[in-house]
């Protein structure tokens, strides 16, 4: 698959389950965006986030009122080229519902 560093099928499915169950599908008000904050201690999954749908960026960490975490977020041409045809193919209404809500209401919002 082009843009995700060579990632398996495994990976892929892998990767949208962390979307579907930890990420965040929204925006800035300008541009969508799909975004993944978990806890520091979590800092080896996002370096195999990194290598395997290497056109994310990687914020932090950040220590804010207690607490320590990562950001990964996909924006612009790689949320556009890799990360909605990803979860178009893999996220439905049957797999999570709630989750395809947000992913829906976050496609409406931007015209995507």
């Amino acid at each position: 698959m082009a843009e995700t560093g060579g990632a398996s099928d495994f990976d892929v499915g892998f990767f949208v389950g962390l979307l579907v169950g930890e990420g965040h599908f929204g925006g800035d008000g300008r541009q969508a965006q799909v975004s993944l904050r978990m806890h520091t201690r979590r800092e080896s999954l996002f370096r195999w986030i990194e290598t395997n749908f290497p056109g994310g960026r990687l914020y932090g960490p950040y220590e804010h009122s207690g607490r320590s975490y990562y950001q990964w977020m996909a924006r612009g041409k790689y949320l556009h080229s890799v990360i909605l045809p990803l979860l178009d193919m893999h996220l439905s209404p049957a797999s999570d519902d709630y989750a395809w809500g947000r992913y829906r209401a976050m496609k409406e919002r931007y015209g995507l």
